[in-house]
């Protein structure tokens, strides 16, 4: 099993990063820094409480003055690749120090990426760091474009909250207008998931935009299919109908059936189907699973399966296995669960199948 990140916080890397900080900084005080870091509290804090635990203990033994703190900062994570918490120290002590923050947020963004860092400063005035995110879109890096992108999305997982841009994500569209033909996929990936989140809170938005983007340039067509994922997944009629996927009504399903209708946790689930159609047509296959949650409750998970051109009279088979073991993202409940064939965005067949404890 892979180590969690934040265990690369261990006492001796950061001893010796102390000790290099104390190189250029002769009166920063070694077994303080680490006494504050590595307090009663340390073992229960996940990855971004550590970042913030390493920040703040910094900022009580670095020099006041942030400039003179930055500078030794700087050259003293060079090489340690655990230093993740070095924009973390941008945010929380260089909201008051604008110009010298955003320098130092662009010139590192490339080694510890500065996605969580910006959105502190949007929040304090979004009209300058939108304005600059916007100056990043044609910069030669593309780590600095990227970070153009990702630090405005509006549901960035584990990051701060922008409310303004749920509730009216207009000011990021000239970003990702900026961005729509990005040479670099690492970028690409940004604008197609910002687009998926503003997707979940204004989809009429992201589909009239799409419609404009469509079909233009290999690049943004990419990025459309890509930022529409859950519009896909909710089987929206307009972005079926931009993808080509038509309606179903000659598209037949045959002998969907389980390999068993019970199965214990940490088994798979193995089911098979057939499907033809009566006439050609683009096909997005995908299936959807009713998982029990703690409370009892359902909650539907959908996979994405194919996606095939289907000739008229031409059947295909499929056998699909899905794990039931339990892992860090999703543990699985006793209960009667169900599948769902879902084909162009639209629910076909079901099978419903009991989950036990062996």
């Amino acid at each position: 099993m892979m180590e969690p990140l934040k265990n690369m916080f261990q006492e001796e890397t950061m001893r010796k990063f102390a000790y290099t900080l104390h190189s250029y900084d002769e009166d920063f005080q070694v077994e303080r820094f680490l006494k504050l870091v590595f307090d009663e509290e340390w073992e229960t804090l996940e990855l971004k409480a550590r970042c913030r635990k390493i920040s703040i203990s910094l900022g009580k033994c670095l020099p006041s003055n942030y400039q003179m703190a930055i500078d030794i900062l700087e050259k003293a994570v060079s090489g340690y690749s655990f230093a993740i918490f070095f924009p973390d120290f941008v945010e929380v002590f260089g909201l008051d120090d604008w110009d010298i923050s955003i320098k130092v947020l662009e010139r590192n963004t490339q080694y510890w990426s500065s996605e969580f860092a910006v959105r502190a400063f949007i929040l304090k005035d979004e009209k300058r760091m939108m304005k600059q995110m916007l100056v990043w879109t044609t910069h030669e890096s593309e780590h600095v474009r990227r970070l153009a992108s990702e630090g405005c999305r509006p549901m960035l997982p584990w990051g701060q909250s922008i409310p303004q841009f749920k509730k009216d994500p207009s000011p990021i569209l000239p970003i990702l207008e900026a961005l729509k033909k990005d040479d670099a996929l690492y970028v690409r990936k940004s604008v197609a998931n910002n687009l998926n989140d503003i997707s979940k809170t204004h989809p009429q938005l992201v589909i009239d935009l799409m419609k404009t983007w469509i079909g233009k340039d290999e690049r943004t067509d990419w990025i459309i299919k890509h930022g529409c994922r859950s519009l896909l997944k909710k089987g929206n009629l307009e972005i079926m109908q931009l993808f080509g996927y038509q309606a179903i009504n000659q598209v037949h399903i045959k002998e969907f059936h389980l390999e068993k209708d019970t199965i214990a946790i940490g088994e798979e689930l193995v089911f098979m189907f057939d499907i033809v159609s009566d006439q050609d047509i683009k096909i997005r296959i995908e299936y959807g699973i009713d998982y029990i949650k703690a409370n009892g409750k359902t909650n539907q998970k959908i996979f994405k399966l194919s996606e095939v051109s289907l000739k008229a009279g031409k059947q295909l088979s499929y056998v699909r296995k899905q794990s039931f073991k339990d892992t860090s993202v999703r543990k699985h409940y006793t209960g009667k669960h169900t599948l769902t064939l879902i084909i162009n965005g639209t629910a076909c067949q079901s099978l419903a199948f009991d989950v036990i404890k062996t």
